[in-house]
């Protein structure tokens, strides 16, 4: 494979990670009852579907086939709109807090696997708009 295929390919793993938190994010912001809270949610939302939008570009850029869906990620959204509805909105802010970590681990993990070009947009763009998500879902773990 080449290295224009497995960045593809990496960047695709991104892409339906990033198509899972906006499907997350939404199901949260249904179930969210607090102005404050469905402000912070949605912004982090808005960032995601930032990243989606930036990654198929790149994919697409590259020659390669931006992916549909969230594949397997959608379970997580599912995970976490069924835990938002039973537990309320604490268990779905712990769940986002969850997934925006395993969002990071992915990025700063997967960097190191990509071509120059690919590396220099996930190390300058990506990883730094996860880390804000990551800081703004963290901030408020901490007060719901």
């Amino acid at each position: 494979m080449t290295t224009t295929a497995q960045d593809i390919e990496q960047l695709n793993s991104f892409l339906r990670g990033e198509i899972s938190a906006v499907e997350t994010f939404d199901q949260a912001i249904e179930s969210a009852d607090d102005v404050a809270i469905i402000a912070t949610l949605t912004g982090c939302r808005d960032d995601h579907a930032e990243r989606v939008q930036l990654l198929r570009q790149e994919i697409t850029g590259l020659g390669g086939q931006p992916s549909d869906g969230s594949g397997v990620w959608g379970a997580f959204a599912k995970a976490v709109e069924g835990g938002a509805k039973v537990f309320g909105t604490s268990a779905a802010v712990a769940a986002l807090k969850q997934g925006e970590e395993h969002g990071l681990k992915d990025y700063e993990r997967d960097l190191t696997d990509l071509g120059t070009a690919a590396r220099e947009m996930v190390a300058t763009r990506l990883l730094p708009a996860q880390l804000r998500t990551h800081d703004a879902i963290s901030r408020l773990d901490e007060i719901v």
